[in-house]
């Protein structure tokens, strides 16, 4: 009963003119990049932080804003992969495997508008498991201590890079850089400058909203001045026939089972540290092929095919969610980016969320379920715009994308020293790019480095200097296993599960033409 009366308190907050007209905008504008093969969900709420920054959203509604852009980018991602062969993002490489030959077929409409009643299940289904999850979990967390907690951010550490990770050395350098620029600044206890270099401006350490402007957003724009006129542009691609937009119930009908399956799949893969919407998106069509695929039509245009992958990365995109809102530790890349909004509100994720801000954390969850509702409106009827979308010249759109990084970030703090960063920041993403070192470990590293500095102090001090006050008690032992586990199981397993999603990828023809 409590529960309903919170969720009711939060719609009452969300169904508020800004916070739909928020809701709507996020929507509508996470839809468009997650179209646009290369920026995906984490790019495009790093992009818009500082829009929300400058217009001087409260804590809701900034939240409001980024997580329906999330939302909207998870669903937007299907779009360029049915239409032209191109994912969109990670998890939107399976819908490939199905969705591009329906649309060769003259079935692209029925595609799109399929792929869209599967994300609004797996979203819709997932913020449920968010709702009622995530009290559940902060019951387990209040029993969380100094030693507990820095135990906790080790296994974020150790799984962020995900059991499909490419290298597990450069994840944990990854992490290690972070938690570096995390300890510049003035010690908190001591009150010494560290790696500040008599720079004034770093006493207060990296600002990390400007950390991930410049890793996400401005690398984003350097890779595009390295490659430009390299690439395939999007425009050369032939165009396909939309066709009919509303798909048959008996189409849906079909299709029940396999998003009811994949919903938990996905919800669970989200859940997980480190496993993420592409594992989710990659489990939910194995299985699906697996149990359905008698007469071999998986591959071949088969609209059970687009509807699992569908589902699962937009369930795991809700369920990852519930470790940031529950614990304070992201389960993907685009959660981190959330957490970063969070802590720059001065509201601290964990189990104190949900009584320290009620307000803020229903507001959000009632705005997701009213979020899938848009997205769910908008992306059948607007079909036709969002795949003209596809038609914008890069050229016109990272300037677009420079301009809106460098103005969101002077409005947020008034420094031309943050921008210098930013460019820092940018260029640093773009060297590490090249080296296929994964960004999400810096920033996690930068944002939660002080904090699991603190704890590792404050649980030492406590036990009078006895380091393994780190393993003594059972939920501590417990989180260093899982984080054990957690890193060295892609270096055994990791390989095979790439190499899995590879084959089926190649199955169909590889990804791009």
């Amino acid at each position: 009963m409590e529960l309903m009366s919170n969720l009711a308190d939060g719609f009452a907050v969300a169904l508020t003119w800004q916070n739909l007209a928020l809701a709507l905008m996020g929507c509508f504008l996470g839809t468009i990049m997650g179209a646009l093969p290369g920026l995906g969900p984490s790019n495009g709420v790093a992009i818009l932080i500082p829009l929300a920054f400058t217009l001087g959203l409260g804590a809701t509604p900034s939240l409001i804003l980024l997580t329906s852009v999330y939302y909207g980018a998870m669903y937007g991602g299907r779009i360029s992969s049915i239409l032209l062969n191109i994912p969109g993002d990670e998890p939107a490489m399976m819908t490939c495997l199905d969705g591009y030959p329906m649309a060769q077929q003259g079935r692209a409409g029925e595609a799109l508008a399929l792929s869209g009643i599967a994300s609004f299940v797996g979203a819709f289904f997932a913020t449920w498991g968010l709702v009622l999850l995530a009290p559940q979990l902060v019951k387990v967390a209040l029993l969380f201590g100094p030693a507990e907690y820095f135990a906790l951010f080790a296994l974020a550490f150790a799984t962020l890079g995900g059991i499909s990770s490419t290298n597990q050395a450069k994840s944990a350098f990854a992490a290690a850089l972070g938690l570096g620029l995390a300890m510049i600044g003035v010690d908190t206890q001591t009150g010494v400058p560290r790696f500040t270099f008599g720079e004034v401006h770093l006493y207060d350490g990296i600002d990390f909203l400007v950390a991930i402007v410049g890793l996400f957003a401005l690398s984003e724009v350097f890779i595009f001045l390295e490659h430009r006129g390299t690439d395939q542009d999007i425009s050369t691609k032939p165009k396909m026939v939309i066709g009919r937009i509303v798909p048959t119930w008996s189409l849906i009908r079909s299709c029940i089972p396999t998003m009811g399956r994949t919903t938990v799949l996905g919800f669970v893969a989200g859940v997980l540290p480190g496993a993420g919407a592409s594992l989710g998106s990659f489990i939910s069509y194995s299985m699906e092929k697996r149990l359905v695929d008698r007469k071999g039509t998986f591959g071949k245009g088969d609209p059970r095919g687009v509807a699992a992958p569908e589902t699962g990365n937009n369930a795991a995109a809700g369920g990852a969610l519930v470790p940031m809102l529950a614990l304070g530790v992201p389960g993907s890349g685009t959660t981190a980016v959330l957490l970063a909004v969070l802590l720059a509100l001065n509201i601290t994720p964990g189990p104190l969320l949900f009584t320290q801000n009620p307000d803020v954390v229903w507001g959000l969850i009632a705005a997701l379920f009213i979020g899938n509702v848009m997205l769910l409106a908008m992306n059948i009827p607007m079909v036709g715009l969002f795949t003209r979308v596809l038609l914008v010249p890069p050229r016109i759109l990272m300037p677009i994308v420079a301009m809106i990084s460098f103005v969101g970030i002077y409005g947020i703090s008034g420094s031309s020293f943050d921008l210098m960063v930013m460019v820092g920041f940018g260029v640093m993403g773009w060297v590490l790019r090249k080296l296929d070192v994964p960004l999400v470990p810096v920033i996690l590293g930068t944002l939660l480095g002080n904090e699991m500095e603190v704890n590792f102090r404050r649980a030492v001090n406590i036990a009078n200097g006895d380091y393994s006050v780190l393993i003594s008690s059972p939920l501590t032992i417990l989180l260093w296993t899982i984080a054990v586990i957690g890193f060295v199981l892609p270096i055994l397993v990791g390989g095979l599960i790439r190499r899995r999603m590879r084959m089926a990828r190649d199955a169909e023809g590889g990804v791009r033409d």
